[in-house]
C-alpha cells in the first residue's frame, strides 16, 4: 500500500509519520484490499483546546473510506481516525464475504 503524506498549515512531522505508517501497514496486512491512503495533518485554531486534526482516505475497491478526528493531540488524533477506518474495514470486508457466499449459493 502506498502512503501520501500532507501537512496543512504545520511543519512535517518524521516521527508522526511513522507512527501513521506503522498502523497503516498493519492495516493492510488485516485487510489486503487496501490500495493506498492520503493522510493530511492539518493545524486548526481552535478556542476549545483541540485543532490537531487527521484525515485520511484509504483507497480500496468500492467507495473509498475516509475518516477524521480533531483531538488535543496530533498522536490522538491519529489513533482515533485510525480507529474508526478499521471499523468501517471490518464493516466492508463482512460485506464482502456475505456477498461472495451468495454469489456461490446461486
Amino acid at each position: 500500500m502506498t502512503i501520501n503524506f500532507q501537512y496543512v498549515q504545520m511543519p512535517e512531522s518524521e516521527s508522526l509519520s511513522e507512527i501513521v505508517t506503522r498502523n497503516l501497514q498493519k492495516l493492510s496486512h488485516k485487510y489486503e484490499f487496501l490500495i493506498r491512503a492520503d493522510v493530511f495533518f492539518k493545524l486548526d485554531n481552535d478556542p476549545h483546546g483541540l485543532g490537531k486534526i487527521c484525515e485520511i482516505q484509504l483507497s480500496a475497491p468500492g467507495p473509498r473510506v475516509f475518516a477524521k478526528s480533531n483531538e488535543d493531540n496530533f498522536e490522538k488524533s491519529a489513533a482515533e481516525t485510525i480507529k474508526d477506518l478499521e471499523s468501517q474495514l471490518r464493516k466492508r470486508k463482512d460485506k464482502l464475504k456475505k456477498q461472495r457466499r451468495t454469489a456461490y449459493d446461486e
